[in-house]
């Protein structure tokens, strides 16, 4: 007798056996015979760096000359500021010239004749230099090195001035020379100039 007759005899365990054979199939089909493997890289990790300055004089002032006995024509007077980046990455720099304040009491119908041309920020000889990088914690010598950033009256600094960029951990030295200029006649007695001194950086 045939197989498939002995099938035909017994249907019962005929549809046993086709109900077996259909769920091996399905958990074949099902279960995708593939070789597969994975692998991962966990905790990525993403860190701001930072762009700080430090200002030896902050909020304090370079320059300061008043007083008695006060300024006259062909007075010099000068002094430094160190600048550094603090920051962990590298900045381009600059100085900019703000909050410009001129007063002259003989600036009047009054006073005397013929009125200044110029207010005294247009008469105060302004030499900003740059005297170098430091090196450790030596500073460079401003009277053997470095570079004017800029030259004018104190007046037309009126825009950023350009100072380059600072690698992180970088400070420089800037001396500010001040000179009352020599053409300044009796009308400027009295008079009085201030300004502040900005520093900025972007990366």
């Amino acid at each position: 007798m045939s197989r498939i007759e002995v099938l035909f005899q017994h249907p019962k365990r005929t549809l046993g056996v086709l109900a077996l054979v259909l769920v091996a199939v399905g958990v074949a089909v099902g279960s995708g015979a593939n070789f597969s493997a994975s692998s991962a890289n966990p905790s990525n990790t993403f860190t701001a760096g930072t762009l700080t300055m430090s200002n030896s004089n902050d909020n304090a002032a370079i320059l300061s000359v008043g007083g008695s006995p006060g300024w006259k024509p062909g007075d010099a007077t000068s002094g430094t500021v160190d600048i550094k980046n603090t920051g962990s990455l590298a900045g381009t720099f600059s100085l900019n010239r703000s909050a410009l304040s001129d007063t002259n009491p003989n600036d009047t119908p009054a006073g005397p004749s013929p009125a200044p041309a110029d207010p005294l920020s247009g008469k105060i000889d302004l030499v900003i230099h740059d005297c170098g990088t430091f090196s450790g914690a030596t500073p460079p010598s401003c009277s053997t090195g470095g570079s004017d950033v800029y030259t004018g009256t104190l007046a037309a600094l009126s825009s950023s001035q350009a100072l380059g960029s600072y690698a992180a951990n970088e400070q420089h030295r800037y001396k500010f020379t001040a000179t009352f200029n020599s053409s300044a006649g009796n009308v400027y007695q009295s008079s009085n100039s201030t300004a502040t001194f900005t520093w900025n950086a972007v990366q």
